[in-house]
């Protein structure tokens, strides 16, 4: 069984009712699996809704939030997320925050993330990385 962290991008595409990404959501969930959102992604999305007042969008996200997990970060994460941004400094191989923050808690959970764009995260070395 595995847990699939959902990025910030597949939740987008979930609530624009992408009938493809719900085909394989729905395949993965009647084959055991499990879903969490990571912290950051609840944030970027829910800010991003509540800013330009997408009332019908907030409801649909707050019905998918209560069939998945919304994950959390502690210190592991938050350390986790440290080094990986030293690492890529270190390389000249920058990440934006938000994607080193979705990958340390997928680290430090043991999670696949899910992402459509996934050469956000290439960089990130023991991610597991899983493209929709």
């Amino acid at each position: 069984m595995t847990t699939f962290a959902l990025d910030t991008n597949v939740v987008s595409y979930l609530l624009k009712n992408d009938e493809r990404l719900f085909r394989i959501f729905d395949a993965e969930t009647d084959n055991g699996n499990t879903f969490v959102i990571p912290p950051v992604a609840y944030y970027e999305i829910k800010r991003g809704l509540l800013a330009v007042k997408a009332l019908n969008q907030l409801k649909l996200f707050d019905a998918l939030c209560r069939r998945l997990y919304i994950g959390s970060m502690a210190t592991a994460e938050w350390d986790a997320a440290a080094k990986i941004y030293a690492d890529l400094r270190q390389q000249g191989k920058p990440v934006e925050d938000a994607d080193i923050f979705i990958a340390a808690f997928c680290l430090v959970g043991g999670y696949t993330l899910i992402t459509c764009n996934a050469k956000h995260f290439t960089r990130i070395q023991g991610l597991k990385v899983t493209s929709w």
